[in-house]
């Protein structure tokens, strides 16, 4: 079981840093966490650090060419596009992965402000 994020610009890994986090990504790093703690292969690409990411893979290339930066950010779920324009919630990834959602014992990001 694998994920694929292709992220659009940011200016980390994971693009909660910071004075301004963005809360979806809050949960998207949640969701990663979580996944990963239950097997599931997670890797993330940004296209301010790992352009080569993008342009090797054929698919994320086509959809950038056809339609820009809008479209990131772009998730594969076991190498088909799962989703494009906006992050997938944890439990619709459990649900296209085919494993329950944690209820218990999930990993959290602690936020400071």
């Amino acid at each position: 079981m694998k994920v694929e994020f292709y992220d659009p610009p940011m200016c980390c890994s994971s693009g909660v840093c910071g004075p301004g986090i963005d809360p979806v990504l809050v949960k998207l790093n949640d969701a990663v966490l979580a996944l990963k703690k239950q097997g599931v292969v997670v890797e993330r690409y940004n296209l301010a650090q790992q352009i080569k990411a993008f342009t090797a893979n054929k698919t994320i290339a086509d959809l950038l060419h056809g339609n820009g930066k809008k479209i990131l950010p772009v998730t594969i779920v076991n190498g088909k596009v799962f989703k494009t324009g906006e992050y997938p919630l944890y439990e619709d990834l459990c649900k296209e992965l085919g494993i329950a959602p944690l209820k218990k014992g999930k990993p959290m990001t602690l936020q400071f402000g």
